[in-house]
């Protein structure tokens, strides 16, 4: 048997076995138009969906806990303590250990410990550098605005040609040049109080470090 088809313009008989009708439906232009579009929109809404998801998950993590506030504060608070107490030990020869580039280095240290400037050979290239830079710029040309120019920008290209970019650094050579009561020490400003500081800096970190990963509140 087959199934008589009209064109509707034309007036063409087409006599087809009954058994490619269901064919020839399902493969109609309207039926796959009709198919890519659910196709579209399925492949849509998932997408929707799934970056909805990415989204939540990225406030979620960009949200700290309080254990990841608590411990680099309680670090920089123990630090500053200890460095407090040496201060009361070197009160007679007129040195401080609280300076405040060790500020710095403990905000890069304990609430940024996986940064380029909290490496240690960052660290201690770029203070015990940036410090000995600051002691010859004001020996070559004293107190005042040249020395304090010229010690800067030597600090940073020190920095970059040693690839030990560490930001507290740089403020070492100003520190030296317009604190009188550091000159005495001369060229041993680069160990001290600087480098010597981040020395029970890095110690601490290790702490704050190990607090963050196993004590999570």
């Amino acid at each position: 048997m087959g199934v008589q088809l009209h064109a509707s313009n034309a007036h063409i008989q087409l006599f087809l076995p009954r058994a490619l009708v269901p064919s020839l439906h399902r493969f109609s232009p309207l039926n796959s138009l009709r198919s890519s579009c659910n196709s579209a929109k399925y492949i849509g809404l998932r997408t929707e969906k799934g970056l909805r998801k990415r989204k939540l998950s990225v406030v979620a993590s960009s949200t700290p806990s309080l254990s990841d506030i608590f411990w680099p504060s309680a670090g920089a608070f123990v630090a500053m303590a200890i460095l407090g107490k040496i201060d009361q030990i070197l009160v007679p020869k007129g040195i401080s250990m609280t300076i405040a580039p060790l500020g710095a280095v403990c905000a890069v240290l304990y609430a940024t410990p996986s940064s380029p400037g909290a490496r240690k050979y960052n660290m201690f290239v770029a203070q015990i550098g940036c410090a000995a830079i600051g002691v010859l710029a004001f020996s070559v040309f004293g107190p005042g605005w040249l020395a304090r120019s010229a010690a800067l920008s030597a600090a940073l290209a020190f920095m970059i040609f040693t690839r030990a970019v560490h930001p507290p650094a740089a403020s070492l050579p100003l520190l030296f040049i317009d604190g009188v009561k550091l000159h005495h020490l001369n060229f041993w400003y680069s160990l001290f109080p600087g480098a010597a500081g981040c020395v029970i800096l890095c110690l601490i970190q290790e702490i704050v470090c190990y607090l963050k990963e196993n004590f999570k509140f």
